[in-house]
């Protein structure tokens, strides 16, 4: 009887042991299942994603390229604008365009010996010359306008008090331009002509050519015209944060040398235009630093902050 039982006991462990691997068999079974769902449902969705994300792109890059069309279309709307306006006053000033070279090139024609004059080596100088110098005429009268069609492109992007900043500037800059303009053509222009006048050869008649001379002054205006702006430039950095009073002031030495080294670049080879164009850089230097001084109260530094406490 006991050995009944124990057989029966044995073959009761033995089907509950089956019963038992059969339920890990059907639990692994229905585990992998649920991995191989979730699988394929995140697949799934990663899918769908990327198709979002893709729609979603071709929906967004027009819109992110309207703003630069945008900027693009109303850059092209103020520069046509400027054009027109040069060629309006262009047009107006054409039919004199004879008597202009005339008042540049009395400058030149003052300082000539009794026998010489100007004279045209190209067939065609003698009408494109007037023709490139009422085209600058015209450019130079216009400079309000295009600077405030500048002022319309770029002032929507500023704040109320970057554009109470950017007025005076603006002001400044026109009336900078037409001083160096203006000082190049009554001081520079005439004593650089007197200098190399003066150190001809004897056996040399000087005759200039006329496109030659156009070139000449037109660039003496134009560097002279630049260098004016300095001092507007030299507040801009220090408003801007680029460079500080204080470093300037350390610098001075560097910058002076700096005028001096950009003047014998930029000017015809002459001890006379490099001097005449050196020094007003470096006033001008100091005019801009003194305007900075008085317009920009620097706070000090926390070293020195520190070390005054201490």
């Amino acid at each position: 009887m006991s050995l009944f039982k124990r057989k029966k006991s044995r073959q009761e462990k033995i089907a509950v042991s089956a019963i038992t691997d059969q339920d890990v068999i059907d639990q692994e079974a229905i585990d992998q299942d649920t991995f191989n769902k979730d699988t394929l449902n995140q697949g799934a969705a990663a899918t769908t994603n990327t198709t979002q994300d893709k729609k979603s792109e071709d929906v967004l890059s027009p819109l992110a390229d309207m703003p630069i069309t945008e900027h693009l279309i109303e850059l092209r709307r103020h520069l046509i604008k400027i054009c027109v306006a040069v060629l309006i006053i262009f047009l107006g000033l054409v039919g004199y365009s004879r008597e202009l070279y005339n008042l540049l090139s009395d400058p030149l024609v003052a300082q000539l010996p009794a026998n010489s004059t100007m004279i045209a080596t190209d067939i065609t100088s003698n009408f494109m010359a007037p023709i490139r110098l009422t085209v600058f005429v015209a450019a130079f009268l216009a400079m309000p306008y295009i600077l405030y069609q500048i002022w319309s492109f770029v002032a929507p992007g500023l704040y109320k008090k970057e554009k109470k900043i950017a007025i005076p500037v603006l002001l400044s800059s026109i009336f900078l331009f037409y001083a160096g303009v203006a000082f190049s053509y009554f001081i520079v222009l005439k004593g650089v002509l007197k200098f190399f006048i003066m150190f001809a050869p004897q056996n040399v008649l000087p005759m200039t050519d006329i496109d030659s001379y156009l070139s000449f002054a037109l660039k003496l205006f134009m560097v002279f015209g630049l260098t004016f702006e300095i001092p507007v430039v030299t507040l801009l950095l220090i408003l801007a944060g680029i460079v500080s009073i204080q470093s300037l002031e350390e610098k001075r030495r560097y910058i002076i040398v700096g005028c001096f080294a950009v003047a014998a670049v930029v000017t015809p080879p002459d001890g006379v235009s490099m001097l005449m164009l050196a020094i007003p850089m470096w006033l001008l230097f100091e005019l801009g630093l003194f305007l900075a001084k008085i317009l920009i109260k620097e706070e000090p530094s926390p070293t020195l902050v520190s070390s005054d406490k201490e």
